[in-house]
């Protein structure tokens, strides 16, 4: 077997590169909102919500702690620690410019928010309706691209019902994404709007020339409140 030996001076050099570009990605994160991003920039054809599905894995996936588990081929959602998992519904989809945007709603459960010091745990209110989470996608190989930032704007008519920035999050079960608790009137349809700033960091030379400018992308999707 042959060993192979690492020098020191090569590792001190590297973790000299990837540590200040770690930083950097952190505060970009943070720091590269809606006022970085322009509002007037020009929207992508709506598309028509996807049929939500049935099945509840998604939300044993995200291990709620412990409760009733639904057994295989019931139609009954249990209730853990007094949270009543929602199916998970695919809202809309759509491309820009060879990335996949994908916005899903979800059980909406306590997560913890991390600003590099301390802890902050946010708890879903009495009134909130799902977890609104985005994914953004390379269209051909399925990898996330992190380091945007994503505005949900939800209105039902005339009336905005929600408009909030929506963390940059990572989770064992459904991998690094966008997301946020979310709170809608009762059933009905909803227009999403998704405002997507363009990845702050470095980049390899395939994505040199696309994501340069904010993009909107609007949605309709028809939400039915869980029984």
């Amino acid at each position: 077997m042959t060993t192979v030996r690492r020098s020191p001076t090569s590792i001190r050099g590297l973790r000299h590169i990837l540590e200040p570009a770690g930083l950097l990605a952190c505060a970009a994160v943070v720091l590269a909102g809606c006022a970085s991003a322009d509002k007037t920039t020009n929207t992508t054809t709506s598309s028509k919500a996807s049929a939500s599905t049935t099945s509840t894995s998604g939300m044993v996936g995200m291990n709620m702690g412990a409760g009733t588990t639904p057994t295989p081929g019931s139609t009954v959602t249990p209730t853990i620690k007094g949270i009543k998992p929602v199916p998970t519904q695919v809202l809309a989809s759509t491309s820009w410019q060879g990335m996949k945007i994908s916005a899903d709603a979800m059980t909406a459960v306590p997560f913890m928010v991390f600003n590099g010091t301390t802890w902050r745990e946010v708890k879903p209110g009495p009134k909130t309706s799902f977890h609104l989470m985005v994914t953004l996608n390379d269209a051909q190989t399925h990898v996330p691209i992190p380091y945007a930032s994503v505005w949900a704007t939800i209105s039902k008519g005339s009336r905005i019902v929600y408009d909030e920035r929506l963390w940059p999050m990572i989770s064992r079960y459904m991998g690094p994404h966008y997301g946020n608790d979310v709170s809608v009137p009762g059933a009905g349809t909803y227009k999403l709007t998704l405002l997507v700033s363009p990845p702050v960091s470095a980049r390899h030379l395939e994505y040199q020339n696309v994501w340069l400018r904010p993009h909107r992308a609007n949605f309709t999707f028809h939400w039915k409140p869980v029984s």
